[in-house]
Protein backbone atom coordinates (compact mmCIF):
# COMPACT_ATOMS: atom_id res chain seq x y z
CA UNK A 1 0.00 0.00 0.00
CA UNK A 2 1.28 3.60 -0.85
CA UNK A 3 2.44 5.05 2.17
CA UNK A 4 2.71 8.90 0.36
CA UNK A 5 -0.18 11.33 0.66
CA UNK A 6 -2.30 11.63 -2.10
CA UNK A 7 -1.89 15.53 -2.20
CA UNK A 8 2.76 14.44 -2.65
CA UNK A 9 2.14 13.11 -5.93
CA UNK A 10 0.43 12.67 -9.74
CA UNK A 11 0.60 10.97 -12.41
CA UNK A 12 0.53 10.77 -16.18
CA UNK A 13 2.54 11.74 -19.06
CA UNK A 14 0.32 14.67 -19.57
CA UNK A 15 0.31 16.59 -15.75
CA UNK A 16 3.54 15.56 -15.22
CA UNK A 17 4.71 17.23 -18.38
CA UNK A 18 2.42 20.46 -17.05
CA UNK A 19 3.91 20.38 -13.60
CA UNK A 20 7.48 20.74 -15.20
CA UNK A 21 6.74 23.32 -17.27
CA UNK A 22 4.63 25.32 -14.81
CA UNK A 23 7.90 25.38 -12.25
CA UNK A 24 7.05 22.65 -9.91
CA UNK A 25 9.27 21.12 -7.79
CA UNK A 26 9.99 17.62 -8.44
CA UNK A 27 11.34 15.35 -5.53
CA UNK A 28 11.09 12.06 -7.41
CA UNK A 29 10.11 10.50 -11.12
CA UNK A 30 9.00 7.12 -11.71
CA UNK A 31 9.15 5.68 -15.01
CA UNK A 32 7.58 2.09 -16.09
CA UNK A 33 10.28 0.03 -17.87
CA UNK A 34 9.66 -0.27 -21.49
CA UNK A 35 7.49 2.79 -22.36
CA UNK A 36 7.40 3.78 -25.99
CA UNK A 37 5.68 6.63 -27.76
CA UNK A 38 5.95 10.14 -28.71
CA UNK A 39 4.17 11.89 -25.79
CA UNK A 40 6.94 9.18 -23.59
CA UNK A 41 10.00 10.76 -25.54
CA UNK A 42 8.82 13.81 -25.13
CA UNK A 43 8.65 13.64 -21.11
CA UNK A 44 11.88 12.10 -21.25
CA UNK A 45 13.08 15.15 -23.34
CA UNK A 46 11.95 17.97 -20.51
CA UNK A 47 13.22 15.36 -17.48
CA UNK A 48 16.80 15.80 -19.40
CA UNK A 49 16.34 19.45 -19.91
CA UNK A 50 16.12 20.08 -16.29
CA UNK A 51 18.32 17.55 -15.11
CA UNK A 52 15.81 15.04 -13.48
CA UNK A 53 17.03 11.39 -13.58
CA UNK A 54 13.87 9.44 -13.19
CA UNK A 55 13.78 5.88 -11.61
CA UNK A 56 13.37 3.27 -14.18
CA UNK A 57 10.72 0.62 -11.71
CA UNK A 58 8.66 -2.76 -12.87
CA UNK A 59 4.60 -1.26 -13.14
CA UNK A 60 3.92 -3.11 -9.80
CA UNK A 61 6.25 0.00 -8.03
CA UNK A 62 3.69 2.40 -9.90
CA UNK A 63 0.36 0.24 -9.17
CA UNK A 64 1.74 0.71 -5.11
CA UNK A 65 1.24 4.42 -5.57
CA UNK A 66 -2.52 4.19 -6.96
CA UNK A 67 -4.71 2.12 -8.87
CA UNK A 68 -5.78 4.86 -11.22
CA UNK A 69 -4.44 4.93 -14.93
CA UNK A 70 -0.99 6.36 -14.70
CA UNK A 71 0.10 6.04 -18.01
CA UNK A 72 3.63 4.34 -16.57
CA UNK A 73 4.02 7.69 -14.95
CA UNK A 74 4.36 8.80 -11.16
CA UNK A 75 5.94 11.99 -10.09
CA UNK A 76 6.36 13.35 -6.06
CA UNK A 77 6.13 16.91 -5.90
CA UNK A 78 7.67 18.88 -2.91
CA UNK A 79 6.56 22.04 -1.26
CA UNK A 80 10.62 22.24 -0.54
CA UNK A 81 12.67 23.61 -3.19
CA UNK A 82 16.38 22.21 -4.67
CA UNK A 83 19.61 23.45 -4.85
CA UNK A 84 23.10 22.36 -5.71
CA UNK A 85 26.24 22.76 -3.32
CA UNK A 86 27.92 24.69 -6.32
CA UNK A 87 25.49 27.33 -6.30
CA UNK A 88 25.39 27.27 -2.24
CA UNK A 89 28.75 26.97 -0.87
CA UNK A 90 30.19 30.14 -2.61
CA UNK A 91 27.58 32.30 -1.07
CA UNK A 92 28.20 31.19 2.72
CA UNK A 93 32.21 32.07 2.47
CA UNK A 94 31.05 35.11 0.12
CA UNK A 95 28.87 36.07 3.56
CA UNK A 96 32.26 35.28 5.89
CA UNK A 97 30.81 32.18 7.09
CA UNK A 98 32.23 29.32 7.91
CA UNK A 99 30.29 26.22 6.00
CA UNK A 100 28.96 23.97 8.27
CA UNK A 101 27.47 21.16 6.25
CA UNK A 102 25.07 17.98 6.54
CA UNK A 103 24.92 14.86 3.89
CA UNK A 104 22.48 11.87 4.24
CA UNK A 105 23.70 9.15 2.35
CA UNK A 106 20.42 7.18 1.25
CA UNK A 107 18.43 8.20 4.67
CA UNK A 108 15.32 6.69 3.98
CA UNK A 109 13.06 7.67 7.07
CA UNK A 110 10.88 10.30 6.14
CA UNK A 111 10.38 11.00 10.05
CA UNK A 112 14.02 10.15 10.62
CA UNK A 113 14.82 12.92 7.72
CA UNK A 114 12.54 15.63 9.44
CA UNK A 115 13.96 15.54 12.62
CA UNK A 116 17.28 15.66 11.20
CA UNK A 117 16.35 18.56 9.88
CA UNK A 118 14.80 20.11 12.89
CA UNK A 119 18.03 19.42 14.81
CA UNK A 120 20.32 21.25 11.94
CA UNK A 121 18.49 24.22 11.74
CA UNK A 122 18.96 24.89 15.12
CA UNK A 123 22.28 24.30 14.88
CA UNK A 124 23.41 26.46 12.36
CA UNK A 125 23.50 23.78 9.63
CA UNK A 126 23.99 25.83 6.41
CA UNK A 127 22.69 23.57 4.08
CA UNK A 128 21.91 19.61 3.56
CA UNK A 129 23.12 17.48 0.98
CA UNK A 130 20.87 14.40 -0.04
CA UNK A 131 20.98 11.52 -3.29
CA UNK A 132 18.93 11.96 -6.10
CA UNK A 133 18.48 8.48 -5.29
CA UNK A 134 17.41 6.76 -2.41
CA UNK A 135 16.94 9.26 -0.08
CA UNK A 136 13.62 9.72 1.53
CA UNK A 137 10.79 11.52 -0.18
CA UNK A 138 11.19 15.43 1.09
CA UNK A 139 6.97 15.66 1.85
CA UNK A 140 4.14 16.94 3.83
CA UNK A 141 5.08 14.49 6.55
CA UNK A 142 8.84 15.16 6.40
CA UNK A 143 8.04 19.09 6.68
CA UNK A 144 5.49 18.67 9.61
CA UNK A 145 8.69 16.37 11.16
CA UNK A 146 10.78 19.29 10.69
CA UNK A 147 8.37 21.76 12.50
CA UNK A 148 8.87 23.64 9.62
CA UNK A 149 12.09 24.39 9.87
CA UNK A 150 13.65 22.38 6.67
CA UNK A 151 12.37 25.91 4.92
CA UNK A 152 14.81 27.86 6.50
CA UNK A 153 17.28 25.12 5.10
CA UNK A 154 19.12 25.00 1.73
CA UNK A 155 18.54 21.08 0.83
CA UNK A 156 20.69 19.91 -1.84
CA UNK A 157 20.44 17.16 -4.23
CA UNK A 158 23.25 15.72 -5.70
CA UNK A 159 23.77 12.69 -8.43
CA UNK A 160 26.79 11.33 -7.23
CA UNK A 161 27.74 11.62 -3.20
CA UNK A 162 31.32 11.07 -3.74
CA UNK A 163 31.95 13.49 -6.05
CA UNK A 164 30.07 16.14 -4.13
CA UNK A 165 32.53 15.32 -1.29
CA UNK A 166 35.63 15.90 -3.86
CA UNK A 167 34.41 18.86 -4.55
CA UNK A 168 33.88 19.94 -1.03
CA UNK A 169 37.22 19.09 -0.12
CA UNK A 170 38.42 21.14 -3.22
CA UNK A 171 36.68 24.00 -1.63
CA UNK A 172 38.46 23.70 1.79
CA UNK A 173 35.70 21.81 3.58
CA UNK A 174 36.79 18.50 5.52
CA UNK A 175 34.40 15.55 5.47
CA UNK A 176 33.72 13.53 8.80
CA UNK A 177 31.96 10.40 8.35
CA UNK A 178 30.12 9.14 11.54
CA UNK A 179 30.73 5.41 11.44
CA UNK A 180 30.95 2.97 14.59
CA UNK A 181 33.51 1.30 12.66
CA UNK A 182 35.61 4.63 13.30
CA UNK A 183 38.53 4.52 15.71
CA UNK A 184 38.20 8.27 16.54
CA UNK A 185 35.78 9.51 18.42
CA UNK A 186 34.08 13.11 17.30
CA UNK A 187 34.80 14.87 20.53
CA UNK A 188 38.48 14.60 19.32
CA UNK A 189 37.83 15.93 15.98
CA UNK A 190 38.05 19.89 15.05
CA UNK A 191 34.78 20.85 13.99
CA UNK A 192 35.65 24.21 14.40
CA UNK A 193 36.76 25.09 10.47
CA UNK A 194 34.69 24.40 7.12
CA UNK A 195 33.08 21.13 7.46
CA UNK A 196 30.74 18.61 6.19
CA UNK A 197 29.44 15.90 8.45
CA UNK A 198 27.88 12.35 7.10
CA UNK A 199 25.04 10.53 8.38
CA UNK A 200 24.14 7.11 6.62
CA UNK A 201 21.09 5.20 5.99
CA UNK A 202 19.11 3.17 9.02
CA UNK A 203 20.39 0.01 8.69
CA UNK A 204 23.54 -0.29 6.29
CA UNK A 205 25.60 3.27 7.26
CA UNK A 206 27.52 4.79 4.62
CA UNK A 207 28.52 3.66 1.63
CA UNK A 208 31.83 2.60 0.92
CA UNK A 209 32.17 4.91 -1.50
CA UNK A 210 31.17 7.86 0.22
CA UNK A 211 33.26 6.22 3.22
CA UNK A 212 36.78 6.18 1.34
CA UNK A 213 36.10 10.04 0.10
CA UNK A 214 35.59 10.93 3.44
CA UNK A 215 38.86 12.64 5.30
CA UNK A 216 38.16 11.00 8.72
CA UNK A 217 36.05 9.15 10.37
CA UNK A 218 34.49 9.65 13.73
CA UNK A 219 32.07 7.78 16.23
CA UNK A 220 30.06 8.47 19.48
CA UNK A 221 30.88 6.33 22.62
CA UNK A 222 28.39 3.68 23.19
CA UNK A 223 28.36 2.67 26.27
CA UNK A 224 25.61 0.12 26.91
CA UNK A 225 24.70 -3.11 25.65
CA UNK A 226 23.18 -1.47 22.59
CA UNK A 227 25.21 -1.29 19.77
CA UNK A 228 23.94 1.66 17.88
CA UNK A 229 21.21 5.26 18.05
CA UNK A 230 18.96 6.04 16.01
CA UNK A 231 20.60 8.17 13.32
CA UNK A 232 18.57 11.21 14.27
CA UNK A 233 20.08 10.74 17.60
CA UNK A 234 23.11 10.15 16.80
CA UNK A 235 23.18 13.18 14.19
CA UNK A 236 21.98 15.56 17.42
CA UNK A 237 24.48 14.34 19.70
CA UNK A 238 27.41 14.98 16.79
CA UNK A 239 25.61 18.81 15.58
CA UNK A 240 25.53 19.64 18.96
CA UNK A 241 29.09 18.55 19.63
CA UNK A 242 30.17 21.28 16.75
CA UNK A 243 28.23 23.70 18.45
CA UNK A 244 30.19 23.29 21.41
CA UNK A 245 33.20 23.38 19.87
CA UNK A 246 32.31 26.35 17.43
CA UNK A 247 31.75 28.33 20.89
CA UNK A 248 34.80 27.21 22.27
CA UNK A 249 33.70 24.86 24.90
CA UNK A 250 31.38 27.98 27.09
CA UNK A 251 28.13 29.58 27.23
CA UNK A 252 26.62 30.67 23.50
CA UNK A 253 26.15 34.84 23.67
Amino acid sequence: MNKEKKEDFIFGIRPVMEALDAGKTIDKVFLQQGLQGQNYAELKALLAKQKIKPNIVPPEKLNRFTRKNHQGVVAFISDVPFYKIEDVLPGIFEQGETPFLLILDRLTDVRNFGAICRTAECTGVHAIIIPEKGAAPVNSDAIKTSAGAIYNLKICKESNLAHTLDYLQQSGVQVFAATEKAEKYIYDADLREPCAIVMGNEEAGISKEVLHHADEKVKLPLLGKTQSLNVSVACGAILYEAVRQKSGGGNLK
